[in-house]
């Protein structure tokens, strides 16, 4: 019941991995790394996630239909909270102010607000990503912001009603591990694969009923406005209506994404 991708049998070894398949080392009960409920790797699908870090590497195990097997690569702080949380204790999170962000064409710092987002009656798992300072196009010296044009160039949909689920974005990804919120994923170009186009310095704490949603849901409703148009807003009544007003001035971007994946 335990998968062990090539990916990540190529960074323990194939003798490790044997072991694991065979299960002499395989962890029995285990807690999910992406939802953090029990799971069983003798009697249901379980997925072998390698978090790698600049020195260390640590080994997780998830549902397999949580999330697939996979090496996932973080900061060694990032890989300190992921730790953490796998034992049990809570990193903070950092503050979104804090966490320097690449954009797309260049440097800015993005702030990162998870909540739930009831559409047609049903909740869907949501990040508001909202910027600082205003971005600049690359070459250009400003004042304008030219975040929201950035994005739609990216393939995010300008959003006139809330109420309406956002379209898919292709390449895209919402990376949770350990139960806590790790990166904003995109298609990485030439290169292949992916690399973060959002990334917390460390990883940020997400609420149950969030990981319950998106665990549900299996993908994750990403909003984004021009600094000043959402702010940090302490309910998620007043996130909705932040929302809606960004909307209506024409300040709303939006994407869905799948949870983690490949």
């Amino acid at each position: 019941m335990l998968d062990v991708s090539d990916d990540v049998r190529a960074e323990i070894g194939d003798e490790e991995a044997d072991l694991l398949l065979r299960g002499e080392t395989a962890p029995g009960s285990y807690d999910c790394t992406s939802c953090r409920t029990p799971g069983d790797s003798e009697r249901e699908p379980t997925s072998t996630v390698l978090f790698v870090g600049e020195e260390t590497a640590v080994l997780a195990f998830a549902h397999g239909r949580c999330i697939p097997s996979q090496v996932v690569t973080v900061s060694e702080e990032q890989l300190q909270g992921a730790v953490a949380s796998i034992t049990g204790e809570s990193p903070a999170a950092a503050p979104a102010s804090d966490v320097p962000q690449s954009e797309p064409g260049g440097q800015a710092v993005l702030g990162i607000t998870s909540g739930l987002v009831l559409i047609d009656g049903d909740l869907h798992p949501a990040l508001v990503v909202e910027p600082t300072a205003p971005i600049a196009r690359p070459g250009t010296t400003g004042p304008g912001d030219d975040f929201l044009p950035l994005l739609i160039e990216q393939g995010f949909i300008p959003v006139t009603d809330t109420a309406e689920l956002p379209s898919p974005l292709a390449g895209w990804s919402v990376l949770l591990a350990a139960g806590q919120l790790h990166a904003v994923l995109q298609p990485g170009g030439e290169a292949g694969g992916q690399v973060a186009w959002w990334q917390a310095h460390q990883a940020l704490a997400v609420t149950e009923g969030w990981r319950t949603a998106v665990n549900k849901k299996k993908q994750v409703l990403v909003y984004a406005a021009p600094v000043g148009s959402i702010g940090q807003q302490p309910r998620e009544d007043l996130l909705r209506d932040a929302l809606d007003k960004a909307a209506a001035g024409g300040k709303l971007v939006a994407a869905s994404m799948p949870l983690a994946g490949t």
